[in-house]
């Protein structure tokens, strides 16, 4: 991986990773444009970059994240946070599995477009207008519909917001749920990929991730720009996301799901 490449792996996960198109088929179909070799550093590189995209949920919305006296919000995204962290560590070896499918992530994609094509018809009567309104136990079901983009090419910014659209949320409230909730998710996700998983297990270039980004000069500048250019995407993403889904709600990202979907399927299949 050079540093172009790492620029735009970081710029597509930064754009991606809080729109509910799935940052997971979008890095992975760029990394195939660019030719790249599935390496462990690559899968890596694409997970521990997340880093950077929570520090831009934390900056947008830093005074939620600052209030410490509103403990009740820290509650709430930890026993959100809970289900993914059980399921993630038990399906984590399934779920690297599957990052090397891009057949059937293209095919999740289209399958999740379909569904965002209906959710606004689906939920038009939201009762719950404030993150300050979530109680404990929606906050805990959202947690475990968040669960469901451990299948690569859902979205888990998808899955969680249809999840609290499901518990009475306004679309607007759900998005931002979903952004705080990410926080808690990733950076146990960044955490567990460079300090505790073990890449390569059972090969004799079995490593750590941090092991990875020490040993090379180069490795460790490729993963401190992928954090700072999805940083600065996510920001923009992240402001820009808000108003479009005020204003079209979920249908234009269903199409574009289903149209990008169909087209990377026809692609991988041609390249079979």
């Amino acid at each position: 991986m050079d540093i172009i490449q790492a620029i735009i792996l970081a710029i597509v996960e930064g754009l991606t990773e809080f729109l509910p198109i799935s940052s997971t088929a979008h890095m992975g179909f760029a990394a195939n444009l660019m030719g790249m070799e599935e390496t462990e550093f690559l899968k890596m590189f694409q997970v521990s970059i997340q880093f950077g995209a929570i520090l831009a949920v934390v900056v947008a919305y830093w005074k939620k994240f600052f209030d410490f006296k509103n403990l009740n919000f820290y509650i709430k995204l930890a026993i959100a946070v809970i289900p993914a962290l059980i399921l993630g560590k038990l399906f984590d070896d399934k779920i690297e599995a599957v990052l090397g499918n891009q057949i059937a992530i293209s095919t999740v994609l289209v399958l999740g477009g379909v569904v965002l094509l209906f959710v606004d018809n689906w939920f038009k009567n939201p009762t719950v207008l404030d993150e300050k309104e979530v109680t404990i136990k929606k906050a805990l079901t959202i947690g475990f519909w968040q669960c469901l983009a451990m299948m690569p090419g859902t979205s888990r910014s998808a899955a969680s917001i249809i999840g609290g659209m499901t518990q009475g949320l306004s679309r607007k409230a759900a998005a931002e749920f979903s952004f705080f909730l990410a926080v808690p998710t990733m950076l146990a996700v960044t955490v567990y990929s460079i300090f505790v998983k073990t890449w390569g297990e059972g090969t004799a270039q079995a490593t750590k991730g941090y092991e990875m980004l020490l040993s090379s000069h180069d490795n460790l500048i490729l993963f401190l720009i992928g954090n700072v250019i999805a940083f600065v995407t996510a920001l923009i993403a992240i402001k820009s996301f808000i108003a479009l889904l005020n204003k079209y709600g979920f249908r234009f990202w269903g199409i574009y799901r289903i149209v990008i979907g169909i087209a990377l399927l026809i692609y991988f299949y041609s390249v079979k």
